[in-house]
């Protein structure tokens, strides 16, 4: 059986060139959203972004619901390498499959429920209505190679090969992207290009990656990936659905903070739906670019709770909190000279840009002080502590919400931002209230 280690130190260094590839790969992410609203944003009036910011996001919030199936993967298959015990990394990998094709099944035919929810919450014209539907109407089939790719990215990051997981991730967004461009650009299908763009890339991608990775495993384990009845045994059938239900809770909790937002916005305007969903593109560039220490670390956090090594887990946890902080510090500088230029790149909408100027300093602030919460929620992860990741975020977002209504009623969209960088603090707060739970683990 061929043997999968870590390196003996985990320095800051050792932890920043394994975030290098996902540094890369976690650019190529928001890049896909900042092309996607650049195009509907130099369109003729402000209804396609708007629309496309409603579509994508709760499209991105039903998908990174199951996020589980990358988050739980990660945590099971990283501590199972710390184990040596490669056949149930397998096993594992093939349970959260079947587990993926159920759920992107049901996601599908659940579709007339998710286009009658949106016009039920959003207050919107007919035009953009039938905007989002044409959108959600193709996107949605597109749930059954992204969930999977979701798997396969877990996995990877599990072993720590972070340039394959990256690599995946570049070649979904680059495709997706060109795919976009293309069909709006040259063939002006408007919000159903970029629907397609997505569809197209995402079954391209899972693929290519599964044939990659059925013979990496053969090679790497000498195990050949096949169903058999030990994938279904009942106590490992328990354990996965039981970690990736906590998760589940937990994602299902942090998606709606962020469709909160969106909510909020439209209880002020459509103008402010526009605005915001420019503005949110500059935090989510700022979280993916932080969540590549998170995703670096899960698995050395996982393999140090499987080897039982408390020292390897505290260096790993100070370096990486350390490292964060001074990344979302750089952002929030870099944000301060540049943010007005990448509005302006997003849409040439004057008013647009005029708006959003006004909640610049939100933007510039929040990664900076959201540096502690990714981090953290990275290291639970990686040591399956998944109930405390639950409770935690159940917390948050209850306080949110009802901080969210009073500082909107009262600040309008300064509320909105106000709230969403006081969620942050929350999300901090109560996971480091929870951290002794994980050093029980070594006991």
């Amino acid at each position: 059986m061929p043997s999968l280690r870590f390196p003996a130190k985990i320095t800051k260094w050792q932890i920043f060139k394994l975030s290098i590839p996902i540094f890369f790969s976690n650019l190529a992410i928001p890049l896909v959203g900042i092309v996607d609203t650049g195009l509907m944003g130099h369109l003729e009036n402000e209804k396609f972004l708007i629309a496309t910011s409603i579509s994508t996001m709760v499209i991105t919030m039903i998908l990174w619901s199951f996020g589980f199936l990358r988050m739980g993967t990660v945590g099971m298959v990283s501590q199972y390498l710390g184990k040596g015990d490669y056949r149930e990394i397998v096993y594992t990998i093939l349970r959260n499959l079947i587990l993926a094709i159920i759920i992107s099944l049901a996601i599908i035919l659940l579709k007339p429920l998710i286009l009658f929810s949106i016009n039920e919450i959003f207050i919107t014209s007919e035009q953009t209505k039938l905007l989002i539907d044409n959108y959600i109407s193709i996107r949605v089939f597109s749930a059954p190679a992204e969930l999977v790719i979701y798997i396969l990215i877990g996995f990877f990051l599990g072993l720590q090969r972070t340039f394959i997981s990256s690599s995946i991730i570049i070649s979904l967004s680059i495709l997706n992207i060109l795919f976009s461009i293309y069909f709006v650009k040259e063939l002006d299908l408007d919000i159903t290009g970029v629907a397609l763009g997505t569809l197209i890339s995402s079954y391209l991608t899972v693929i290519v990656s599964l044939i990659f990775t059925y013979f990496f495993i053969i090679k790497k384990f000498k195990v050949i990936p096949k169903f058999q009845e030990k994938i279904l045994r009942p106590k490992k059938l328990i354990k996965l659905l039981n970690i990736n239900f906590d998760i589940f809770i937990r994602t299902i909790f942090l998606t709606f903070a962020f469709f909160w937002i969106t909510y909020m916005s439209s209880t002020l305007g459509e103008e402010f739906i526009a605005i915001n969903s420019i503005l949110l593109q500059l935090i989510i560039i700022s979280s993916f670019f932080l969540d590549s220490y998170a995703f670096s670390t899960e698995g050395i956090v996982g393999y140090s709770v499987g080897k039982k090594s408390t020292k390897m887990f505290l260096t790993v946890v100070k370096n990486s909190l350390q490292l964060s902080f001074f990344t979302g510090l750089t952002i929030s500088i870099f944000y301060f000279f540049v943010a007005k230029d990448i509005i302006n790149l997003l849409t040439d909408l004057d008013f647009l840009r005029y708006l959003s100027y006004k909640y610049l300093l939100w933007v510039i602030i929040i990664p900076t002080i959201a540096s502690f919460c990714y981090q953290l929620d990275g290291i639970f992860l990686g040591a399956t502590q998944t109930k405390e990741l639950r409770n935690s975020m159940i917390i948050s977002v209850m306080l949110y919400v009802i901080l969210s209504i009073f500082l909107t009623q009262n600040l309008d969209n300064y509320g909105v931002w106000f709230s969403l960088t006081l969620f942050m603090i929350l999300r901090a707060s109560t996971l480091h209230f929870y951290f002794s739970k994980i050093l029980n683990k070594f006991k």
